[in-house]
C-alpha cells in the first residue's frame, strides 16, 4: 500500500513538472511581441529581406523651376553636365562658406581664405588684412545671422559652373587700433549687409568644392 502511494506521487511529481514545462514555456513566449509589418527588425523587410534603400528621383523639370528664366537653363545646363549637383546641398554649403570666409577675414585666417576663394579673390582679401594690419587695427566682428540668400544667376561657360547668390545678412562689426582702444562699431548693433557673391567649379575635376570666384555689394 505504502509502494503505491510513493508510486502514484512519483507520477504525479512527473506529470506536474511536465505540465509545468509547457506552460511555464508557452507564458514565456506569449510575453514575447509578436513582429508586424510595422515593426521589423533593423535593416529587414516584411518577408525577411534586406530593406531598399530609397532611390534619389532624377533631376526634373520641377526642381528648378519658380527661377527667372536665364537661372533656370543655367541650373539645367550644370545639372546637365555634373550628375552629383544638388542645389540644396550647393545652397547649404554656400551658407556654411559665406560664415567661414567672413570669419577668416576678419581674424586674417589666410590659410582658411586660400582653401575657399580662387586666386584674384584670395590676393583681395590678403591685400586688404595687409593693409589692416599695416595700420595696427583689428577686427571683432560677428555675424549674427544670415537673413537670406537669393539665386542670382546661374551658367555653364564650357566646364566652369558659376552661380550667384545675394546674401543679406546681420553683422555686428568692430574696428580697434593697436591698443585695443574702439576706432568704430559696436557689437550691440547689428548692421545690415549685402553682399553678392558668385562661386564657380570645374566640373571636370574630381574636387567636388566650389570656390568663392567673385565679391561685390548687393
Amino acid at each position: 500500500m505504502i509502494y503505491e502511494i510513493i508510486i502514484l506521487a512519483m507520477i504525479a511529481a512527473f506529470l506536474g513538472l511536465r505540465l509545468y514545462s509547457v506552460l511555464g514555456r508557452r507564458a514565456e513566449h506569449e510575453e514575447e511581441p509578436v513582429p508586424t509589418r510595422f515593426e521589423q527588425p533593423d535593416g529587414q523587410s516584411a518577408q525577411g529581406q534586406p530593406r531598399q534603400a530609397p532611390q534619389q528621383a532624377p533631376i526634373g523639370a520641377r526642381e528648378f523651376s519658380g527661377f527667372p528664366l536665364g537661372v533656370d537653363q543655367g541650373l539645367r545646363a550644370i545639372a546637365s553636365a555634373d550628375r552629383h549637383f544638388d542645389l540644396v546641398g550647393f545652397l547649404e554649403g554656400a551658407r556654411g562658406a559665406y560664415g567661414m570666409i567672413l570669419e577668416a577675414f576678419w581674424k586674417g585666417d589666410r590659410d582658411t581664405l586660400r582653401e575657399l576663394c580662387d586666386d584674384d579673390v584670395y590676393q583681395g582679401f590678403a591685400a586688404a588684412i595687409d593693409a589692416r594690419e599695416q595700420a595696427g587695427e583689428q577686427l571683432e566682428n560677428r555675424l549674427v545671422r544670415i537673413e537670406e540668400v537669393e539665386l542670382r544667376a546661374a551658367e555653364l561657360d564650357r566646364r566652369t559652373a558659376r552661380i550667384t547668390l545675394l546674401f543679406r545678412a546681420d553683422i555686428a562689426a568692430v574696428t580697434r587700433d593697436r591698443d585695443g582702444n574702439l576706432v568704430a562699431g559696436s557689437l550691440d548693433d547689428a548692421v545690415e549687409s549685402r553682399d553678392i557673391w558668385t562661386f564657380s567649379r570645374d566640373i571636370s575635376s574630381a574636387d567636388p568644392h566650389w570656390l568663392l570666384d567673385e565679391t561685390d555689394e548687393g
